[in-house]
């Protein structure tokens, strides 16, 4: 069951369009100089010509927010272009996304796409254990030079997530039962050695593909570090699923298990 204290609803008045512009704000503050994450104008026109903006309350408070509009085919999926919350929001995105859902299904659609950062882990976990999605693509520096506080100066290289809405994977997820246990792995094609990545071979039917456990406090740190972990997993992970590997788990202790079609 979600938590009882957390309302979602789409949004349709331009000061919630204003609250959702601060609340992303202050996930992804701007550099200075730099305009809003997502702007209030964009957030009414997009929802003015049908696509989807929701927010969720906790104790009347918007503590996160998400904003999609309909991708190609037409008529089958929605795209899913940003979605956040607070820290310490917990079950926040779950109740965002499930609430997404509904509405896609509700509109006929089969599938929400979405684009995450492969080399955070906890996203990497959420989107692919807890919520069922695959990811299908390796997009590299998809956005090219991002300049919000937690995105600037590293490539933004993403992964596109697929979420088939009616795969009973998916159907198990949003009902909260206990994902499959991971495939084990034969090889280990990506690893971690004294907080710098290490390439391995990639020629096991399973190889284990590993993400720090924390790139984002990496980041603040080490960004020698940091730009090495993103082009290492450039390397591994892009050149497994752009020679037509599939991910066929996610070890939240670990990272990716990729194996071949």
């Amino acid at each position: 069951m979600g938590d009882p204290a957390v309302t979602v609803r789409e949004l349709g008045g331009l000061d919630e369009f204003r609250e959702v512009e601060r609340l992303y704000d202050e996930i992804w503050p701007p550099a200075p100089g730099q305009g809003h994450a997502v702007a209030a104008e964009l957030l009414r026109a997009l929802a003015h010509a049908g696509n989807y903006v929701a927010g969720a309350y906790r104790d009347g408070r918007l503590v996160g927010a998400t904003v999609a509009f309909f991708g190609a085919p037409l008529g089958e999926t929605l795209h899913s272009h940003v979605t956040g919350v607070l820290p310490a929001s917990g079950g926040v995105g779950f109740a965002l996304k499930t609430h997404q859902r509904d509405w896609a299904l509700a509109r006929g659609l089969r599938r929400i796409t979405w684009t995450y950062d492969p080399l955070i882990r906890r996203n990497a976990y959420f989107n692919l254990v807890k919520l069922g999605a695959r990811p299908e693509e390796y997009l590299p520096d998809f956005y090219g030079e991002m300049v919000d506080r937690v995105n600037e100066g590293d490539p933004s290289d993403r992964v596109l997530a697929v979420w088939e809405l009616d795969d009973p994977r998916v159907r198990a997820a949003v009902r909260r039962e206990p994902p499959p246990a991971p495939p084990c792995a034969a090889g280990v094609a990506l690893a971690e050695r004294d907080g710098m990545p290490v390439v391995g071979r990639t020629d096991a039917a399973v190889v284990l593909v590993g993400v720090p456990a924390d790139i984002e406090a990496i980041r603040r740190v080490d960004a020698t570090a940091a730009r090495a972990w993103r082009l290492a997993l450039r390397e591994v992970l892009g050149g497994l699923l752009a020679a037509g590997g599939v991910v066929v788990g996610f070890d939240r202790e670990v990272g990716y298990l990729v194996g071949r079609r």
